[in-house]
């Protein structure tokens, strides 16, 4: 598995075992999660840790916070020589905000991101950029809640502030 030219590491080494390939040695990253992280992770949510799933998780969590596209986490597959389709890139997203290690952030009817923050928070999102920034979850009050329909509660509020260059 290729690393990510951009990642800032630490000492140690770590022992890194990939299914099917020979273990090798990679630094530890300082902003993410070290392999056997993301296998522990994926298997307290009850996920069975499959090579893809392990490879896609690495890729998503390593870098610490952030917001990612389905296409974005495809590319950076592809270039780290993964070998996934974006169908199976997809469908492991979807997995991961259902057991809660994601967030799905709907931005309009065709763009959705991932937060790996799965805390309660809001987003900025800077429309011509396509790139959400998060808000401190302090930082927005809904004043008033509407009352949920009979039968139902309301799981989640998300804000999402549009943001646009001004003329200055």
């Amino acid at each position: 598995m290729a690393l990510p030219k951009t990642m800032i590491f630490s000492t140690p080494l770590e022992q890194l075992s990939v299914p099917g390939h020979m273990p090798v040695s990679r630094p530890v990253d300082l902003n993410g999660c070290p392999w056997h992280d993301v296998k522990s992770m994926l298997r307290d949510v009850g996920l069975r840790p499959t090579r893809q799933r392990m490879s896609l998780g690495w890729l998503l969590f390593a870098k610490g916070d952030r917001h990612i596209t389905a296409e974005m986490l495809y590319e950076e597959a592809s270039k780290a020589k993964v070998p996934v389709s974006l169908a199976t890139v997809y469908n492991t997203l979807h997995q991961f905000t259902e057991v809660g290690l994601l967030r799905q952030v709907a931005v309009d009817g065709s763009k959705t991101y991932f937060d790996t923050n799965a805390s309660d928070h809001h987003h900025f999102f800077v429309e011509g950029e396509n790139e959400l920034v998060d808000i401190p979850g302090a930082d927005v009050i809904v004043d008033k809640m509407p009352t949920a329909p009979e039968g139902y509660e309301i799981a989640r509020i998300d804000v999402v502030v549009r943001l646009r260059k001004t003329g200055r």
